[in-house]
């Protein structure tokens, strides 16, 4: 018999043959329903959502995965966007016969979504030489390897197809059971649950390295990792979809991915980068990235070390005052009892907003107006305190912002004044 092709977007690493064989029967049944090199399928479902996704890159075609908490009106924008020729429901398939992989690196492969928590999702296209270098770039990492989230998440897709692509056991869980694993990879949200487990229940532990992205992680919570993990590596990495993998921290500070050119315009972050996503897809036509791209953010860059304050648009403007929403949540993160905290501003028909923080947890009231008072200035303080029991969430487990934006203003957030 002749042997399998090894999807090209792992890099020609050793796949499991169960899956190797089903991403084959996949591309077979692709190919029967018309798809072809060039092609673009919507996935919809979890069901070997994996085996699927990698035919399609056997036969050159690139796979948007829909995301299921989009309503009706995200989901058809997106499509409208994407225009794929197929969509299909993942299912258990036959095995079929051998496809001969097409394309090369820069063949698309996955157009990604932004994490747009409300209006109208971006739809890019990446090509697979994006995350082949991205992959290198991260290095490898030993196995098995657990992904906790959802393959409808980017973040969590990039984690998958990297522990493949390192020839490592892959495995699906909850962050908690991390400790059976030798790497997973996580959000802030899911790393503080992990370290929280181990607290709570010291146990032994098979975790040596613990990839993290999403956002922002502060002081505190590394140095509980390190106390709760003695024995694991953390390594942090900055990016967006839009980038893919722009900084990586391994120990102290945050540094600039090789062969990634950063500039900062007015304290703005720009990006000239090979693992870039090419573009955007627009009613199915692509429009081109630029040389040099912004998704908004606000650095410092000194010495080779890059520090990030925030997205622009998560900055508030209050009585004047220009107050990043993230310097303030990396401060409130590390008072005990706050699981998470998204802060946000409550319009005011004179300051033009009110810093508002909304934290997730059992914190007390006193504790976090501590902090505030000790490592803010006055004009970053929050004046609005709430809880919710849970805040809205984005697929990749990162606090939907714009979302409880949204509900502020509306006045429908599910919270209540803190006391």
């Amino acid at each position: 018999m002749t042997a399998l092709a090894v999807p090209p977007v792992l890099g020609g690493a050793a796949v499991p043959a169960g899956l190797l064989r089903r991403a084959h029967a996949a591309a077979a049944e692709l190919a029967r329903r018309g798809v072809r090199d060039g092609g673009r399928v919507a996935l919809e479902g979890n069901d070997d959502l994996l085996a699927w996704f990698l035919g399609a890159d056997l036969l050159g075609a690139a796979s948007l995965v829909v995301e299921p908490r989009w309503t009706a009106r995200e989901r058809a924008a997106v499509l409208d966007d994407a225009r794929p020729d197929l969509v299909v429901r993942p299912t258990p398939t036959e095995p079929g016969p051998g496809t001969t992989p097409a394309g090369d690196g820069r063949t698309p492969f996955y157009l990604p979504t932004t994490s747009g928590s409300s209006g109208r999702p971006t739809v890019l296209r990446r090509s697979r030489d994006s995350w082949l270098r991205s992959f290198a770039a991260l290095g490898a990492v030993p196995g098995p390897v657990l992904i906790a989230g959802p393959l409808s998440s980017s973040l969590f897709l990039f984690g998958a197809l990297h522990a493949l692509w390192c020839g490592a056991e892959l495995r699906f869980g909850r962050a908690a059971d991390a400790r059976a694993a030798a790497t997973t990879h996580v959000v802030p949200a899911m790393l503080a649950d992990l370290v929280a487990t181990q607290e709570r229940a010291p146990a032994e532990t098979a975790l040596r390295t613990v990839v993290c992205g999403g956002a922002h992680l502060g002081d505190g919570l590394r140095a509980r990792f390190r106390e709760a993990f003695p024995e694991a590596e953390l390594v942090e990495y900055y990016g967006s979809a839009e980038h893919s993998l722009i900084a990586i921290r391994r120990g102290a500070g945050l540094r600039p991915v090789p062969g990634v050119d950063l500039d900062v315009r007015d304290g703005t972050l720009w990006v000239r980068s090979p693992l870039a996503a090419d573009g955007t897809l627009r009613a199915g036509r692509l429009e081109p990235a630029g040389e040099w791209t912004t998704v908004g953010d606000r650095v410092d860059l000194h010495d080779g070390l890059l520090t990030v304050h925030g997205r622009g648009s998560a900055v508030i403007s209050s009585g004047g005052r220009l107050v990043a929403a993230e310097e303030v949540e990396t401060v409130l993160r590390e008072v005990p009892g706050v699981d998470d905290v998204v802060v946000t501003g409550t319009p005011h028909a004179r300051l033009g907003a009110l810093v508002t923080a909304v934290v997730e947890g059992e914190p007390a009231s006193a504790d976090l107006r501590a902090a505030a008072r000790h490592a803010l200035e006055p004009g970053k303080r929050p004046r609005v305190w709430l809880r919710a029991k849970a805040l809205p969430r984005t697929a990749s487990g990162k606090p939907a912002r714009a979302v409880i934006a949204d509900g502020l203003a509306a006045g429908t957030l599910d919270a209540e004044p803190l006391r």
